[in-house]
């Protein structure tokens, strides 16, 4: 089931939003995010909606709603549906109007919130992609971009056609980014628990802080240093995090078969517990 907010109205449904010279389609200028709701839990939903209008801002466009009024639509939706769903939530801004620079202020919005179950703790396999995330200067990484989602599809499809599920990016300094649609961790083979640090080259995501946090509160500290790609060969586990599967372990990456491990899987129990405190 798909429900969309729209100019005022709900509708169900792929919802036409776009005409053939809206800027958005014609030249990219649209962002988005993605949260959650879980059985009527909204883990993090305002943190998500913060990002969106920050992410409108350095395209040069103007989410139209506050952070409280996009929350408020998303409970009106999420009660649409039945009390046990599990959805994602999609705030979308996007440019309508101008030639090459979008008119900020012909910003549309539009909130679509469909059925998508929390994929079970099973696993996937990744491969080390050939393709690389941009830097700061070459791209708009500091927004959650529809644009940018061209280069992780691109890296998602060499993955498949490999036989992988999903892709591992890396920098343009050669260091490890992030798998092409989710955040990255590994347990290093010393025991450390490791993450990428931020720079610039892909979102510091929301549920990779949670986590963060999350592990922090059993006394479970996590770097965020340079991670080479020689590490992958070696790590203890590999998972990763993001909205929509929240925590997730690799359990194949090329050649290697690994583990779903005890702190990835820790992670994941203690994110289902906060997301019932919220």
């Amino acid at each position: 089931m798909y429900l969309t907010y729209f100019k005022g109205e709900w509708t169900e449904g792929n919802v036409p939003l776009y005409g053939a010279m809206d800027h958005s389609l014609w030249l990219g200028s649209s962002v988005f995010d993605g949260a959650r709701a879980m059985r009527g839990k909204l883990p993090d939903l305002r943190p998500h909606l913060e990002r969106v209008i920050a992410s409108a801002e350095k395209l040069g466009l103007r989410c139209p709603l506050s952070v409280d009024e996009m929350e408020a639509l998303v409970r009106e939706g999420v009660a649409k549906f039945p009390a046990d769903a599990e959805l994602y939530i999609r705030p979308l801004v996007f440019g309508t109007e101008g030639f090459l620079i979008p008119v900020a202020e012909a910003s549309q919005f539009a909130l679509t919130l469909f059925d998508a179950p929390l994929p079970p703790f099973a696993g996937f396999s990744s491969c080390l992609s050939t393709l690389r995330r941009p830097q700061a200067s070459m791209a708009p990484t500091d927004a959650k971009a529809s644009a940018l989602y061209a280069n992780s599809t691109r890296a998602m499809r060499e993955a498949k056609a490999r036989g992988f599920d999903q892709a591992i990016m890396l920098d343009a300094d050669g260091n490890v980014a992030e798998f092409a649609s989710s955040n990255l961790f590994i347990v290093a083979q010393d025991g450390a628990v490791v993450t990428p640090k931020l720079n610039g080259t892909f979102l510091a995501g929301i549920t990779r802080a949670r986590v963060i946090a999350l592990l922090g509160s059993e006394g479970v500290h996590v770097e965020e240093r340079s991670v080479a790609p020689e590490e992958l060969l070696a790590a203890r586990e590999i998972f990763s995090t993001g909205n929509y599967g929240k925590v997730t372990p690799c359990t194949r990456y090329e050649d290697r078969t690994l583990e779903a491990g005890p702190v990835a899987r820790r992670a994941r129990e203690l994110y289902l517990a906060f997301t019932e405190t919220t």
